[in-house]
């Protein structure tokens, strides 16, 4: 018998039973009928597109729905043997940990050691005890250097990786995560999977965990529960899933195997390594040498469109706790009308203050920048939410004609405290461009700071058609300059894959200094983490996308 199957003998550390439940004047329900065991130590992907219910299936394991949300509840939650409906979150804390999909809106102390031990002490664990504990899963995750930190001080990403210790510094039996490396760049996002492998490998932690970017996840899982309609749509191993998402959702499919779809190639691969695999029994092998690259020249050598941001020794320092600190170190960087640029790098790098800072929310100490008009999407969707109807954060036909290019129109009635993570982000993205979409109104330079949370791949391609009109058409003209009639689209962004989908440039930072700017497909094609998945499998100069990579392999094999 296997080791899963012995598990799954043990007394479930969920058990989900007949579950349907509705929002508070929700037109229809956010779960059906959902049934669901998680054994213990077992380790469940929690698939499906924005709004299929990832997210409140989660809550509902945690107590917070219905106890913080409301709404009507039917049939039945056990987690760890404790009846999840009626004991609530306070109540089942000790026994599972929860990371919400807005970690933001779980941080409640003033520290980061204050947050992280806040739990151990309304356990009433002795102060040696929350200590030990306390710098354990800090190691673990990476953030010891932040425990003396003020929260409001944090990056997303490192605001995202305190919440996961606060939730995992009681060695609950149950992890549920929501889009947990959403915020987190390449390197932590894949170091974070393989830490929640080890817990339940070596502790017997049972990870339930939702996420979009399923490449990250999808070899790590024993098992993936796709979900449709707020109703579980497949259950079975990551292998299986891959071949029924090719048929029933394609949208849900890894970029490996929608690699190996477009070539005709069987089995599916989960991972990167899995593909290399196949690709080294068909006789298709890992380049053993490498071509030098050439850096090329972001812009092109023909006449441009005007520059919109430009920064010559950019100099930035930020209240950091008790002392100040350098965040953007001399960045020279400039951007043209129409560009559409990934600005991508490590947590901290920088990334953020650089969008805030060309919007005029931080004053340069040395340096200077000049930017044109910015229309900035901070990453909290929050900050701009504060009606309780969609339909009143964007009155008027220029809010309504906002909702239909982010597809919410149908959401008018709705409260946005009760949308899905993702369409709190194309909601904010709404309110941060109504009106300013298009003509004299568009300004100079769009810049989003984390757009894609909580957006499955299909809405992705909607933001990426958006950033295509906004960024407009360059034309060449009589006099041999050009000219745009869109704007300059700033992303930055820890997603490489959504990177090589919008992006001609990337700008990548490090500890704040500009380390590589080129183009996307020399950048995205070139390295180990900063590379897509097809880039990985492949690994042929400019090759990031799957259509690309299908192309490749077409012309090796004829």
């Amino acid at each position: 018998m296997s080791e899963l199957a012995i598990r799954r003998g043990a007394a479930p550390a969920l058990a989900v039973s007949g579950l349907s439940y509705a929002y508070p004047h929700a037109l229809a329900p956010a779960l059906a009928d959902v049934s669901l065991e998680v054994a213990p130590g077992e380790f469940v992907l929690l698939a499906g597109r924005s709004a299929s219910g990832k997210s409140t299936l989660l809550k509902a394991a945690c107590g917070l729905v219905p106890h913080f949300h409301g709404g009507e509840i039917e049939g039945e939650v056990r987690v760890a043997d404790l009846d999840a409906i009626a004991a609530g979150p306070g109540e089942l804390a000790a026994a599972v940990g929860y990371l919400a999909q807005d970690p933001e809106t779980q941080v409640v102390s003033t520290t980061v050691a204050a947050e992280i031990e806040l739990p151990l002490e309304m356990r009433g664990d002795e102060p040696a005890d929350r200590a030990r504990a306390v710098e354990e899963v800090a190691l673990a995750l990476a953030i010891p250097h932040l425990l003396d930190r003020t929260v409001d001080t944090l990056s997303g990403g490192e605001l995202q990786r305190v919440a996961l210790a606060a939730a995992l510094v009681t060695r609950p039996r149950l992890i549920l995560l929501d889009e947990p490396t959403s915020q987190l760049d390449p390197v932590a996002g894949d170091e974070l999977i393989w830490l929640l492998r080890r817990l339940n490998e070596e502790w017997g932690v049972a990870v339930l965990l939702a996420d979009h970017r399923l490449e990250r996840c999808l070899a790590a899982a024993d098992r993936v529960v796709a979900m449709e309609h707020g109703a579980t749509s497949f259950d079975g191993a990551p292998a299986e899933f891959l071949a029924w998402s090719q048929k029933a959702d394609p949208a849900l499919e890894t970029p490996a195997a929608r690699l190996f779809s477009l070539a005709g190639i069987d089995p599916l691969p989960t991972g990167v390594r899995e593909a290399r695999q196949t690709l080294r029994g068909m006789g298709i092998a890992h380049p053993p040498n490498r071509p030098s690259r050439r850096v090329s020249d972001p812009h092109p050598s023909h006449p441009a469109p005007e520059d919109v941001f430009r920064s010559k020794g950019l100099w930035v320092e930020l209240d950091r706790g008790e002392d100040l600190r350098d965040v953007l170190k001399g960045i020279d960087l400039t951007i043209r009308r129409g560009e559409c640029v990934a600005l991508m790098g490590r947590n901290g790098a920088g990334k953020s203050t650089l969008l805030r800072t060309a919007a005029g929310m931080h004053e340069p100490v040395a340096g200077k920048i000049d930017v044109d008009s910015v229309a900035l999407l901070t990453q909290n969707p929050g900050d701009y939410l504060v009606r309780e109807r969609v339909g009143d954060e964007l009155p008027g036909e220029e809010g309504a004609a906002a909702l239909r290019v982010v597809g919410l129109e149908d959401k008018v009635d709705a409260d946005p405290r009760d949308l899905s993570g993702g369409e709190r982000q194309r909601l904010a993205l709404a309110i941060a461009l109504a009106g300013r979409m298009e003509g004299e109104l568009l300004p100079g330079v769009v810049a989003l700071d984390e757009p894609t949370r909580g957006m499955d791949r299909a809405r992705k391609g909607d933001l990426v058609a958006l950033i295509a009109s906004l960024a407009g058409d360059v034309e060449f003209v009589a006099d041999e300059s050009t000219k745009s009639t869109g704007a300059a689209v700033v992303v930055a962004t820890h997603d490489v894959e959504f990177a090589a989908e919008f992006a001609e440039r990337v700008v990548l930072l490090g500890d704040g200094v500009v380390i590589a700017d080129g183009p996307s497909a020399e950048i995205l094609s070139g390295g180990w983490y900063f590379a897509t998945e097809v880039a990985r499998v492949l690994d042929r100069p400019g090759v990031v996308t799957p259509e690309q990579g299908a192309a490749a392999l077409a012309e090796e094999r004829s």
